[in-house]
């Protein structure tokens, strides 16, 4: 156990200088192999100070420790089955993901969730590993990842049918409405905001208006959506001042206010990225 002290050194490390968390990046994937250590530089020049790196499945395992153990302290890799890859032999990929628990240091479950845009034949095998993952969090103690695209219904029930027995958590790549984010919000999780806050005309900058701060992670999704103005291009980590920045202006507040306390919700979501 840690010191109070250092513990607390920790905290005031990571939160010097306005810095900010990238809590879900795919920086491990392909589309970085030809300048990943660039792409890292980069977001450690743009107050970068962690990178958060949600698993796919077992094939991606290797790759994702591969850049963890390249830069310790930096990248922090999570364990679990994306719903897109709920297939036959889920059931072993899910005992992997268990596996990781024991044999590896991570940070979260994730990402996991419900996927329904681009297969609802799997539902039933996606809820069943959902609620695997969502249990696998509560007793390991760690914050879950929450994937949910066309499906929000689903995984607010799968949630409710669990009660009390909820991780703490984040829906990734949030981009609901008011009512959705106050549900999320009452189970005590936290909204992942990208770079769909930066596009033109996106509801969300009017739904992030309404809602405090002390609710808010950041995150690229790199490579996928990147923000304005690279919409369209590969996203990476470095990117993520201009989600702060736009952030910032719904906000009529200070850009390095909302780092900051953005900042704080990431440290405390994802507690073990200083211990």
């Amino acid at each position: 156990m840690h010191c109070p002290e250092i513990f607390i050194e920790k905290i005031n490390i990571m939160l010097s200088n306005h810095k900010i968390i990238d809590t879900h990046s795919h920086i491990y994937l392909e589309q970085f192999d030809n300048d990943r250590e660039e792409a890292i530089e980069r977001a450690k020049t743009a107050n970068v100070t962690a990178i958060l790196m949600p698993n796919i499945d077992e094939n991606s395992v290797s790759q994702m420790f591969k850049v963890c153990d390249k830069h310790p302290g930096y990248c922090f890799p999570m364990a679990g089955l994306h719903p897109t890859d709920v297939k036959n032999d889920y059931k072993e990929q899910l005992k992997f993901v268990e596996k990781q628990l024991i044999d590896n240091r991570v940070i979260a479950i994730g990402e996991t969730g419900i996927d329904l845009y681009w297969d609802k034949s799997t539902l039933k095998e996606q809820k069943i590993a959902f609620d695997f993952q969502i249990r696998l969090a509560y007793e390991s103690n760690l914050p879950i990842v929450i994937h949910s695209r066309n499906s929000i219904e689903v995984i607010f029930k799968v949630l409710n049918d669990l009660k009390e027995k909820i991780p703490k958590g984040v829906f990734h790549c949030f981009s609901g409405s008011f009512e959705i984010a106050k549900r999320i919000i009452a189970m005590g999780m936290y909204l992942g905001i990208g770079g769909v806050v930066t596009f033109e005309n996106s509801k969300l900058q009017n739904v992030l208006a309404q809602i405090s701060l002390e609710h808010i992670v950041v995150e690229t999704d790199s490579p996928f959506l990147a923000p304005v103005p690279y919409r369209g291009k590969r996203n990476e980590p470095s990117y993520l001042t201009y989600v702060i920045q736009q952030i910032a202006e719904i906000k009529n507040i200070p850009v390095e206010d909302v780092s900051e306390k953005i900042c704080r919700n990431s440290v405390g979501l994802f507690s073990n990225l200083i211990n």
